[in-house]
């Protein structure tokens, strides 16, 4: 079968790597501290990404290289990204993997209306503009044929592994014990989300789908829950108590931030939480007839997930 390259081993870089391991493929996880999930056919190699030679030579009979980063704290972002973002598109070009980026939504900024793959990337804070910018510069070297590129656009994760997210490590686990969970914004608000599994299954199916290449595509998802329905479903498909919530206003996060450079760092896309933030992810569906997991699978995955971690 063919070589996979997956630049990092988050929940979705994890999930990639066992899926195309168990569908028989060669896969060789890339992360600084040599972190991947154990299968036979995952090789985990500990090495910096940012270095395009190195990267190139890891990449070397590779089908598919997989950007699967995701740079710790966003104030380092503008730091992190262009260099490693860099050596992705060299290494693509010198090896001939396509590259498939996992994305989010950002390069787009607010939006009243559902956000489409050919919504305008009009994002006006420094997040969204790299994010975009990175997108830009792989298209355009995809269109001049240097190389091949696609992307996956997903929402907020949840699911196994996911644990920095709206519904990580602040709700999820916190309901499963009866405690109250915590909220960022508006709870009442429908709320994009995407299950970091089906994020996986996307990016497998988008390195081996030449016609899909070119392109952003959104990770298929159900219609919008607001954050207090989707903590109300949860609690009552995996039998845990109703939900307490504690709703964090802009006034306590923003008063929170003046600590926190994480927290801060939200107020850039604090319109996803704070305004009805909803997603058209039809097309991948209509195209290559990939469908989101059904939320009960969903909620019970995650909460097994969470049940059987260990404590902190």
């Amino acid at each position: 079968m063919s070589l996979h390259v997956i630049v990092g081993a988050g929940p979705v870089g994890s999930a990639t790597a066992l899926l195309l391991a168990e569908q028989g493929h060669e896969v060789r996880v890339v992360t600084r501290r040599g972190r991947a999930p154990q299968h036979g056919r995952i090789e985990p190699v500990a090495a910096d990404a940012t270095g395009p030679g190195l990267l190139s030579a890891l990449a070397r009979d590779a089908v598919a290289l997989h950007n699967c980063a995701n740079p710790p704290g966003y104030q380092h972002w503008s730091r992190e990204w262009p260099p490693l973002a860099a050596a992705l598109l060299t290494a693509a070009e010198r090896t001939g993997a396509v590259l498939v980026t996992m994305s989010n939504l950002y390069a787009y900024g607010p939006s009243s209306t559902p956000l489409t793959e050919q919504s305008p990337l009009a994002a006006s804070g420094p997040k969204g503009r790299l994010r975009a910018g990175m997108w830009l510069a792989a298209a355009a070297a995809h269109r001049s044929g240097r190389l091949r590129a696609v992307e996956a656009r997903a929402a907020d994760y949840f699911g196994p592994g996911v644990t920095e997210s709206h519904t990580g490590k602040l709700l999820i686990p916190r309901l499963l014990a009866g405690r109250p969970g915590i909220l960022y914004g508006n709870p009442t608000l429908p709320h994009a989300r995407t299950y970091a599994p089906d994020a996986a299954r996307t990016l497998a199916l988008l390195a081996t789908e030449e016609s899909a290449w070119g392109r952003a595509w959104h990770v298929p998802g159900h219609p919008e829950l607001s954050q207090r329905e989707f903590a109300l479903r949860f609690c009552r498909t995996v039998g845990a108590a109703e939900p307490r919530l504690i709703t964090v206003n802009r006034r306590l996060r923003r008063a929170v931030g003046l600590l926190n450079a994480r927290i801060r760092e939200l107020d850039e896309i604090a319109y996803q939480i704070e305004q009805p933030f909803t997603l058209d992810s039809t097309a991948l569906t209509e195209a290559f007839g990939l469908h989101p997991t059904p939320w009960p699978e969903s909620f019970r995955a995650t909460a097994t997930w969470w049940r059987e971690r260990p404590p902190a």
